[in-house]
C-alpha cells in the first residue's frame, strides 16, 4: 500500500502542477490590498459626492472607470462607446398644502405625503369617517371598521404605538400597507395616519424615487394618503384646542363633519445615468460571454452628509477594475480568455437595480451567449452579525443551487485550490427573510437565464446606508482573498470547453 501511494505519487504532484500552471495565479498577485485601496480611495472619495445617479458625482465615477477600462485596453463595451446611457424619471413635489376649517397647518410640523403613489391632488371634502386604529382581526373578533360606512370618505386612523419597537420600520410600513389595501376595498377615498413623529426631526425628502418609465398622466383627486399629527386630527374631530395622542385614542368612532382641503401636485424630471462597460475579447470561444460586474452608484448626499458607499458598493466596484487589470495584463502576457469578458459596472442598483434592468433589456450581446454573470456587492466588510469562528475568512456565495449544476462545482474547485475560503450559503435558503438573491444586479441576468453567482460579505447592520460607509472600514487583506477567488472562478468559466449548463428551472416568484 506504501509503495503503490509512492508510485502514484509523481502523477498527483503533476496533475496540481498543471492545474496550478494553468496561468491565473501569477495574474491574481496583481489583486492587492494596496492597488483595491488606491482604487476605493477614488470611488468613494468626497469629490465623488456619495455617486447618486444622475448626478455629478456618479458621472465623474463613470469617467473614472472609462478611464481604466481604456487604460488596460479594453475595448468599448457599447458600440464606439465604453458607456451605455439611459434615462431615469424622478419626480418632485412642487406643491403642498392641507387646512382644515380654513385653518393651514406646515408641512414636516404637521403633515406629510408620500410621493410613491401620490397624484395630483386638489381636495376638498366635509366627511371624515375616525376608525380608531383601524383594526380587523376576525379570530379576535376585533373590527373597528364595524358600522362605519367610508365609502367615497375620507377615514382617519392612529397608527399603532409601539410599533417600530416590536416589529422594526419595515414591520411598521407593512401593518400601514395592509390596512391601506383594507380601506382601499371598502371604497374609501383617502386615508389619514396620525402618528406621533410630529414635528419630524429631519425633513421628508421632496424627490421621490426614480423609474425607467416616465410617469403617466396623474389623475386628480384619486386615492388621498397623508400622515398627519395629532393637533391636525383634533381638529379633524372639532375639538377646539389640540388634544393629546392618548386621547384621540379614546374619541368615538365615527363621522366626524371638518372641511378639509388638500392641495399635492408633483412634476417628473427626466435624468440620465450609465452603465460602464468594458470588453476583453476571447480566442476562439469569443462569441461567447462572462460577465463581471458591480453597481458603482450609492446614495449621494443629503445636504453637506455624504453616504460615501466605500463597501456598499465600492468596493465591488473596483473590485471589477481590478480583475480587468489583471486580465489584461494576462492577455498582454499571451493568456487571453477563450470566452469574451464583460466587465461591467452599473448605476441606478440602489433606485431599483435600474441600469441592470436597462442592460438586460437593451443588451449589447446576446444573452443566450452569456456563460454566467458573477456579481459582486459588498465584499470588504465583515458581517457584524457573523457569530462563528471565520469572521476573517468568508464569503457569502448566492446563487449557487440555481439555474446551473456546474456554478458550485466551479467556485468551490477554484476556491480549494487556491484561497480556503468558507462559502457560506446561509442567503440560498429560500426561507431567508433579507431575500438577498433579489437585491442586487445578478438579478436582472438570472431573469434572462443566466447562470449567477453572487459575492457578498453580509453587512445588514453597523454603516449600512450610512455616511460612515468608508474606506478606513474596509478590512483590505479579507477583501483582497475574496477578490482573487471570484477572478479565478472567471477564469475557470471563461476557458472551460463548454458554457455552463442551464439545468436547474428558473423558479423565481419575484423580488
Amino acid at each position: 500500500m506504501k509503495k503503490l501511494l509512492f508510485l502514484l505519487l509523481p502523477f498527483t504532484t503533476t496533475l496540481v502542477l498543471a492545474q496550478k500552471n494553468d496561468g491565473s495565479a501569477q495574474f491574481a498577485d496583481l489583486i492587492t490590498q494596496q492597488a483595491l485601496k488606491e482604487k476605493l480611495t477614488i470611488v468613494a472619495s468626497a469629490e465623488m459626492e456619495g455617486r447618486e445617479t444622475a448626478s455629478p458625482g456618479q458621472k465623474r465615477a463613470a469617467a473614472y472607470i472609462e478611464s481604466l477600462f481604456k487604460s488596460y485596453g479594453l475595448k468599448p463595451g457599447n458600440g464606439n462607446s465604453y458607456q451605455q446611457l439611459f434615462p431615469v424619471y424622478q419626480e418632485f413635489l412642487t406643491e403642498k398644502n392641507l387646512q382644515v376649517n380654513g385653518k393651514t397647518f406646515t408641512w414636516d410640523k404637521d403633515f406629510t405625503f408620500s410621493l410613491r403613489g401620490l397624484n395630483n391632488t386638489d381636495l376638498t371634502v366635509n366627511d371624515i369617517v375616525f376608525a380608531g386604529y383601524g383594526n380587523v382581526d376576525e379570530a379576535k373578533k376585533i373590527n373597528d371598521f364595524a358600522g362605519l360606512d367610508v365609502k367615497n370618505k375620507i377615514v382617519m386612523i392612529l397608527t399603532e404605538p409601539g410599533n417600530n419597537a416590536r416589529g422594526g420600520a419595515r414591520a411598521a410600513m407593512m401593518a400601514q400597507f395592509q390596512k391601506m389595501n383594507a380601506v382601499v376595498k371598502m371604497g374609501a377615498a383617502g386615508l389619514l395616519f396620525v402618528s406621533q413623529d410630529f414635528p419630524r426631526k429631519n425633513p421628508t425628502p421632496l424627490k421621490g424615487g426614480m423609474s425607467l418609465k416616465a410617469p403617466s398622466a396623474a389623475s386628480a383627486n384619486s386615492f388621498l394618503m397623508a400622515t398627519i399629527s395629532s393637533d391636525v386630527a383634533s381638529a379633524l374631530l372639532g375639538r377646539t384646542a389640540p388634544v393629546s395622542f392618548s386621547q384621540l385614542a379614546e374619541a368615538n368612532k365615527g363621522k366626524y363633519v371638518a372641511e378639509l382641503h388638500v392641495v399635492a401636485k408633483k412634476t417628473a424630471q427626466e435624468l440620465e445615468s450609465s452603465n460602464v462597460i468594458g470588453i476583453l475579447p476571447g480566442t476562439d470561444k469569443k462569441d461567447e460571454y462572462v460577465f463581471l460586474t458591480g453597481h458603482y452608484d450609492h446614495l449621494g448626499k443629503d445636504g453637506d452628509v455624504i453616504y460615501y458607499g466605500a463597501d456598499d458598493d465600492g468596493s465591488g466596484t473596483v473590485s471589477v477594475l481590478q480583475m480587468a487589470e489583471a486580465f489584461s495584463a494576462a492577455a498582454k502576457k499571451g493568456h487571453k480568455p477563450r470566452r469574451s469578458i464583460i466587465f461591467m459596472t452599473v448605476s441606478g442598483e440602489e433606485k431599483g437595480l435600474l441600469g441592470s434592468e436597462y442592460y438586460s433589456e437593451h443588451p449589447t450581446i446576446d444573452m443566450t451567449k452569456a456563460s454566467a454573470d458573477l456579481n459582486t456587492d459588498m465584499v470588504g466588510r465583515v458581517d457584524t452579525e457573523r457569530k462563528t469562528g471565520d469572521t476573517l475568512n468568508y464569503v457569502y456565495v448566492i446563487g449557487h443551487d440555481k439555474l446551473s449544476s456546474d456554478l458550485p462545482v466551479i467556485n468551490e474547485g477554484v476556491n480549494k485550490e487556491y484561497t480556503n475560503l468558507v462559502l457560506d450559503y446561509k442567503y440560498d435558503d429560500p426561507k431567508d427573510q433579507n431575500r438577498i438573491y433579489y437585491r442586487s444586479d445578478h438579478y436582472n441576468f438570472a431573469k434572462k437565464g443566466v447562470p449567477i453567482l453572487f459575492f457578498y460579505d453580509g453587512m445588514l447592520q453597523a454603516d449600512y446606508h450610512r455616511p460612515t460607509d468608508t474606506v478606513e472600514k474596509i478590512n483590505f487583506p479579507l477583501m483582497e482573498k475574496r477578490v482573487r477567488m471570484i477572478f479565478h472562478t472567471a477564469w475557470a468559466i471563461a476557458n472551460r470547453d463548454d458554457m455552463l449548463k442551464r439545468d436547474i428551472p428558473l423558479n423565481m416568484p419575484g423580488r
